[in-house]
């Protein structure tokens, strides 16, 4: 081919080459000349492990011109350069200005930044940079009024002479003009001084404790409710939580009192606006635009209100929580120190306001009126959610009937009373081992005028004394009550005298 003639080397070209120790594409002219290591200062490595974290702080300002504005004809803009030596990338910021108006904060994102025209195939290197030099970034010409310690000494130890700063940064017109407005501007409203920094940072996290009761028991349904109050040395403020305990049957509420100051008189609510921390006076002119006013010292016509604090809190005394007497009985140890360190005071013994285990109320069970069984009317008292009395299994299962055993004692008995008509009257009483309950049944007799069949439905009977009747209670002789009807037992059959006779030692 007429292109390969003359030649004598027709090996393959390569893509990459090893530049200050980092790989770099072959034939690109915009790689920037790298930051060189300054003499003495370590061993040749690639800069960006000999430069990582470095950079160069330079203090510049750039003039933009404003159009169309009668009170600035242009605007110094201050900014800082920053320039990082790894990789010779540069950033730009301008410090924020309160009220400027103007995007702020990050001008140029850092990257590498070609010069300007015709050199625009090069990128900016760390030599383009001193004190007093032009830098035109984008077609912005940034002055460089100073640097910081830093980058003169870098600066220095690379044989660049670092000039000292001439004579700072231009003034502004407008911006000294905006700024003695500024100086010379009074609040329309005088504010009094009222620091309270110096209590914050001194008590912060600091909280006495008290331990209280209010007492509403003379009203309808009230009772003598627990409290604990929180009082914040930090801003005078108090707030109370309530003690409730399980099953009260009370809502769990966060707070009975949420944290605000407390006054120490309740009275009617003020109208909006009437409680101010300041007072003014109209001295002239209308009211609204136009009026001047100045401040009163004298706070005439304020509505002042007292609140309560830590010096008013101790065992024994009384806070009124907005219309509600409640009473200090008890503080924890930090409190008591407190008290102790700054009031100098003997703190009096604790009111002793918890109910005690042995004076607390039983809990009522009302009296059986008749209808089921006593067993279900008791567990419907006990339970919000009523449960079926559980039964004595493994006496079920024992005395139950077992072939011809049939575990059921049987009586004759007779009514004990004057009256003709009941004096002739039979029963059979029948007691089951199996469960302990008693049926009555009156058998039939012809001609009597009285109706036969059950008497008692099968159940447990109370004795007069309390509890139920048992296999001993009956016998030959004895003289039972049931459902108000008193029974004489007059004889009984043989199976009961059989059992009878077995256990007459249990």
């Amino acid at each position: 081919m007429p292109s390969q003639l003359g030649k004598d080397s027709f090996n393959k070209g390569h893509a990459f080459d090893m530049r200050n120790g980092v790989a770099v594409e072959v034939g690109v002219n915009k790689a920037p000349k790298t930051t060189i290591v300054p003499n003495g200062s370590g061993q040749p490595a690639p800069s960006w492990v000999a430069f990582d974290r470095q950079v160069l702080r330079f203090s510049a300002y750039f003039q933009e011109a404003v159009h169309e504005k009668r009170e600035e004809t242009y605007r110094i803009r201050r900014c800082t350069i920053l320039y990082y030596l790894e990789d010779d990338s540069i950033q730009v910021n301008e410090a924020r200005q309160e009220n400027s108006g103007i995007p702020q904060g990050t001008l140029i994102r850092r990257h590498q930044i070609p010069k300007p025209a015709p050199n625009d195939d090069k990128c900016y290197t760390v030599d383009s940079f001193n004190v007093g030099n032009n830098v035109t970034l984008y077609s912005r010409s940034f002055t460089i009024t100073d640097c910081d310690a830093f980058t003169r000494n870098y600066l220095t130890k690379t044989g660049t002479k670092v000039p000292e700063p001439a004579g700072g940064e231009p003034v502004d017109p407008y911006f000294e003009h905006r700024q003695k407005q500024v100086d010379a501007m009074q609040p329309h409203r005088p504010y009094e001084k009222c620091d309270t920094l110096k209590q914050f940072l001194e008590n912060d996290r600091k909280v006495l404790r008290f331990y209280c009761v209010w007492d509403h028991s003379s009203e309808m349904f009230g009772d003598v409710r627990e409290l604990i109050l929180h009082y914040f040395l930090a801003d005078d403020t108090m707030e109370i939580r309530e003690v409730i305990k399980a099953n009260s049957g009370r809502d769990a509420a966060p707070k009975f009192l949420h944290r605000s100051k407390v006054p120490k008189e309740v009275g009617a609510l003020h109208k909006p606006g009437e409680i101010t921390q300041r007072t003014v006076l109209n001295v002239f002119g209308p009211m609204g635009h136009g009026g001047r006013y100045i401040l009163d010292s004298l706070k005439t016509g304020a509505v002042e209100k007292e609140f309560y604090t830590d010096a008013d809190l101790t065992i024994g005394a009384k806070v009124n929580v907005w219309g509600r007497e409640v009473t200090i009985c008890d503080m924890d140890e930090f409190t008591a120190h407190h008290y102790k360190c700054k009031f100098n005071v003997d703190i009096p013994p604790a009111i002793v306001y918890k109910m005690s285990e042995s004076t607390k109320v039983e809990r009522e069970i009302p009296p059986y009126n008749g209808w089921g069984s006593e067993e279900d009317s008791r567990a419907n008292c006990l339970k919000l959610i009523a449960q079926a009395p559980k039964r004595d299994f493994i006496k079920f299962m024992k005395k139950d009937r077992q072939g011809l055993e049939s575990h059921v004692l049987r009586y004759l008995a007779r009514m004990d009373t004057n009256r003709p008509i009941d004096i002739d009257r039979t029963f059979i009483i029948s007691f089951f081992l199996s469960d302990g309950t008693i049926s009555v049944f009156e058998p039939e007799k012809r001609n009597s005028g009285i109706v036969h069949g059950k008497f008692i439905e099968r159940s447990r009977i109370n004795k007069k004394e309390g509890g139920y009747y048992e296999a001993e209670d009956l016998f030959v002789g004895a003289v039972v009550t049931f459902r108000s009807h008193q029974f004489i037992i007059t004889d009984a059959d043989e199976y009961a005298k059989t059992y009878a006779e077995k256990h007459k030692d249990d």
